[in-house]
């Protein structure tokens, strides 16, 4: 009989094959069909869902680094939130294990959903009749961040889910996870995990305690009810329960666990960092959109010297500021940049950069008179000069700062020693005109009052400079007279054109050589740094500016509304600040090395006789010290003009004489500092527009120049 039972040894017969086969087939059917309805569903979804817009997700804080990369400043972003750049290689990796391990342990092995977790939120679900959790991944956290959801809707999450797979697809898990860093929320206006740590602990992410990271991880799942700074004890909980994690997954021993629990929650928020911040600000207009700029600063250098600044401001009196700035002499790269004695203090007006700011620099300035007349042969260190009282013009006799003379003395002496009249019989001897064009040259934004022409005053601080112009000037001195300009970036210069000269190099050494041997401040050691101090008209800044052959530094004291301060005298308050900022530098200073053609003498006598001793008759040889004969200072002079000042003058109108005496033509007439004629002779004639008041002013060939002030009616 045929045999229609199993085979003895286990094989189907043909027709039970053949059932089976069958029944596999119509299964395979069922569930294709079963399956391939909710996917068409999802794919159809999926096709009505606008594009993944990162735009705003990736808008960041502009943050300004320093020369290391280290944070000098962030800056809120347009809507007012702290998002500050980051990624995971800058996080410290046991935060990085703490996160992963709490929020998503298969983060690296799921497509952006885990089954797993999503099964058991299901279930659930189902078991209690509400969502116990939402079997979220990082990466669906990360898509509900990027379009934040309203609710916790089954829609919510499917597009969340579905939001979640384009962004790993697009992104990859380290651009996902430096995504979920960036925008994960701390409370407030805190986002990510970077401004988060600067925060609450007042360090950069890359370091972090147990009981740090374990903190910044529990935040996100609840920022707002888990504030450290509103709600310690919640947060305290929260980062408990983290740790406890941690040390139930093996990332923390029992021992670092209990170490971590112990430690205390940040009760306050800390102050984001705020180190030159006025280079900083500066920074940041001139590169707006920017989200990371990086300065030549040094971070640790600059914020010793506004400590610097801010105890001795205090130390001088209410209301004084102060400023320094640093420069590196091979490149003019701004190394510390000091813009008051405090940013944030009202009291002292610390918003103004007052490196920018335009101020008399008193005396700063005589060793470029002094280098201008080294270079055109007028004089040599060595030669003898005259401090003896002395009248330059009818109205000009310049006194020193002590109401002492010293008689005869060396170029050396008169420089080492800020004597007055000496600096201004040598600036009768260049010119002025010639002294301010040469500082102009060299790219300093001069500024002479607007009724004046360039006088002899201008030796002694008549006129306005800034402190970034001043260090220019010093560093040039540095360089054998080549003038840098200035880089504030950290990256490589963009190039090379022609070098501005203050001086050439022998001039310019002679003057380091000189100022070198300047006494120094009481407590500090003597030949170390050439430096010059001014105080200008009235006490109203003191300034200290000296270099090396690496390094250039200049700080100002001053009230930055202009205001007179007595007592405050360069050598007394700025010089102790430029030796205190010099030895806290780091490095030991070196002398500017000695160029060729250097004509050394031990004194006059050593010298060739015409730079033996400049004699004031040398200097007035070519004539009679210029002045204005017509019209006479103070006069009001009726030409009938009529009309209001500024009104055109009529055709044929009548014109106001000029006359000078003295002087080397040609002659040079000004109105209101404005070049009116340019004549060879003494005479002239002007024009007038209107009536009203008028500075009139004359400068002759030499740089020599008068002025008087008149009212026409």
């Amino acid at each position: 009989m045929p045999h229609h039972g199993p085979d003895p040894c286990g094989a189907a017969s043909p027709r039970a094959r053949g059932v089976r086969r069958f029944a596999g087939r119509l299964g395979l059917a069922a569930a294709v069909l079963l399956l391939g309805l909710p996917v068409a569903a999802l794919w159809r979804y999926v096709e009505t869902l606008p594009p993944l817009d990162l735009a705003a997700a990736s808008a960041r804080s502009t943050v300004v680094l320093d020369r290391s990369d280290a944070l000098l400043r962030p800056f809120a972003t347009a809507d007012g939130r702290w998002r500050l750049p980051v990624t995971a290689a800058s996080v410290d990796p046991r935060y990085r294990a703490m996160l992963l391990a709490y929020e998503d342990r298969r983060f690296a092995a799921h497509p952006g959903v885990d089954p797993v977790a999503i099964l058991r939120a299901a279930s659930q679900w189902l078991a209690h009749g509400r969502i116990l959790s939402g079997g979220s991944t990082l990466s669906m956290q990360v898509a509900r961040l990027v379009e934040p959801r309203h609710g916790r809707s089954l829609a919510a999450k499917l597009r969340q889910m579905v939001r979640a797979v384009a962004l790993e697809r697009r992104l990859g898990k380290p651009g996902l996870l430096d995504l979920y860093l960036a925008l994960a929320p701390y409370g407030g206006p805190l986002e990510g995990v970077r401004a988060a740590s600067l925060a609450y602990f007042g360090r950069e992410p890359v370091r972090l305690t147990a009981a740090q990271a374990a903190l910044l991880v529990a935040l996100p799942q609840s920022p707002e009810t888990r504030r450290p700074d509103r709600f310690p004890e919640r947060a305290r909980a929260a980062r408990d329960r983290v740790l406890e994690m941690a040390r139930a997954r093996g990332l923390l021993t029992a021992a670092e666990a209990a170490a971590a629990q112990a430690e205390p929650v940040p009760a306050v928020r800390k102050p984001f960092p705020m180190l030159a911040a006025h280079a900083a600000e500066e920074a940041v207009a001139a590169e707006p959109g920017a989200s990371v700029i990086r300065l030549g600063i040094d971070g640790r250098l600059q914020a010793r010297l506004e400590t610097l600044a801010a105890e001795r401001a205090a130390a001088s009196g209410p209301g004084l500021s102060a400023a320094i700035l640093v420069l590196d002499n091979r490149d003019g790269r701004v190394l510390a940049q000091v813009g008051s004695a405090g940013y944030l203090d009202p009291s002292r007006r610390g918003a103004i950069d007052m490196t920018l700011a335009i101020r008399s620099p008193g005396s700063a300035l005589k060793p470029f008179v002094y280098a201008l007349a080294f270079e055109e042969g007028l004089a040599h260190p060595e030669t003898l000069l005259e401090d003896r009282p002395a009248r330059f013009s009818a109205s000009y006799a310049p006194e020193n700062f002590d109401l002492t003379y010293q008689g005869t003395v060396t170029a050396r002496r008169a420089l080492q020693l800020s004597l007055n009249v000496p600096a201004v019989t040598l600036m009768d001897a260049v010119g002025p005109a010639r002294f301010i064009a040469r500082l102009r040259a060299a790219g300093a934004g001069i500024q002479l009052p607007r009724e004046a022409a360039p006088g002899l005053p201008v030796a002694l601080g008549g006129l306005g400079i800034t402190l970034t112009d001043l260090a220019r000037l010093y560093a040039g001195l540095a360089r054998g007279g080549a003038v840098p300009v200035i880089r504030r970036g950290a990256g490589p210069a963009a190039g090379t054109g022609p070098e501005n000269r203050v001086t050439e190099p022998v001039a310019a050494w002679y003057v380091a050589d000189i100022l070198r041997g300047t006494p120094p401040p009481e407590n500090a050691l003597p030949n170390r740094i050439a430096y010059k101090t001014g105080t200008s008209f009235g006490y109203r800044d003191a300034w200290a500016a000296g270099f090396d052959r690496h390094v250039t530094v200049v700080a100002w004291v001053g009230r930055p509304d202009g205001a007179a301060v007595p007592g405050l005298v360069g050598r007394v308050v700025a010089a102790p600040i430029l030796f205190d900022a010099f030895a806290r530098l780091g490095i030991e200073p070196e002398p500017i090395p000695q160029p060729r053609d250097v004509l050394v003498a031990a004194g006059s006598g050593g010298l060739p006789p015409p730079l033996r001793r400049l004699r004031r008759e040398a200097a007035d040889a070519q004539g009679p010290a210029l002045r204005i004969a017509y019209p006479p200072d103070g006069a009001r002079i009726d030409l009938g003009l009529g009309g209001g000042p500024g009104e055109d003058r009529a055709a044929g109108g009548p014109g106001l004489a000029l006359k000078a005496l003295g002087g080397v033509p040609p002659l040079t007439w000004l109105v209101d500092g404005q070049p009116v004629v340019q004549t060879p002779r003494r005479r002239a004639e002007w024009f007038p527009g209107g009536v009203g008041f008028a500075r009139i002013s004359v400068l002759d060939a030499t740089g020599a120049s008068d002025s008087v002030s008149i009212r026409l009616e």
